[in-house]
Parts: C-alpha cells; structure tokens; sequence
C-alpha cells in the first residue's frame, strides 16, 4: 500500500516537472498556446483559424488551448499530441538555423509529415520562405536543437 502511493506521488510529481518545462519552454502568452488560434484546424481545415473564447479552451500539459468548432476541441482532447506545433511553437526555421526560440505569426505555418511547423513573419521576414529553400537540413538541426532544449 505505501509503495502504491510513493508510485502515486512520483507520478504527480513528474507530471508537474512536466508540465512547468512545457510552461517554460513553449511559446504562450500567459498560458495561452498558438495566440488563441485552434491547433486542430491547422491539419483538419488546412488553415490558420483563430479560436473562439466562447467555447472555452482545452488545458493540456500546463498550456490553454482554444478551438473554433466544437468538433476540434473534442478531436484535440483524443489525441493533443498530434496537433501541437513543433519546437514548442516557435520560429521552425529559426530553431534550425540557430537554436533560438523567436514568435511567430500563426498564420505562417506548413505541414509537413502531419506536422504543424510556424514561422516568424513580420517586417519583411517571412521565414517559411528561407525554410523551404533548404528544408531538409534546417528540419535535421531543428530537431537536434529542440532536443537540447526539451527533452520529452
């Protein structure tokens, strides 16, 4: 019985670390992940679609998640894993080129192999652009970076 509940408290505990590395190493706005737009319509829809507060948001890992269909909300809460963007949210192409955690512009975003990438999009930058140019080793040092960094 007590070594149940030593399980239990260590699970808690690992769950919390979880979630605070998440909270701290994900790109959110006090606690608000991809600036409220909806995570599952980027691979459903194909497109970038704002969620709505209306119908409340969905917490997972420490972070908020809102929707802008009932349907998506619901499909999210399945399976959240599948719909989280890459490298916590930020800059794809900027984690591949430096390491570094730089915004983006939700609305620059690009699927690839069922997963959501975003990029940084504003004063002329449009880093989708210079992503594409040379993806395969940008996508490589991306992920090798984002593992330094988070560590699942």
């Amino acid at each position: 019985m007590i070594s149940c509940f030593l399980c239990c408290i260590s699970f808690f505990a690992q769950s919390q670390d979880h979630s605070a590395q998440k909270l701290a190493n994900f790109n959110h706005t006090d606690g608000l992940a991809l600036q409220g737009y909806d995570a599952v319509a980027y691979l459903k829809q194909g497109k970038a679609v704002k969620g709505k507060k209306d119908l409340g948001m969905v917490l997972f890992e420490g972070l908020q998640y809102r929707f802008s269909s009932f349907e998506n909300k619901e499909t999210f809460k399945k399976d959240p894993v599948t719909y989280i963007p890459q490298y916590g949210g930020w800059c794809a192409y900027a984690m591949g080129s430096d390491g570094s955690k730089v915004p983006v512009d939700p609305e620059t975003f690009k699927i690839l192999d069922g997963k959501v990438y975003l990029f940084y999009n504003k004063f002329f930058n449009n880093t989708l652009k210079s992503w594409n140019k040379n993806e395969q080793s940008l996508k490589k040092q991306a992920d090798i970076n984002w593992h330094k960094i988070y560590s699942y």
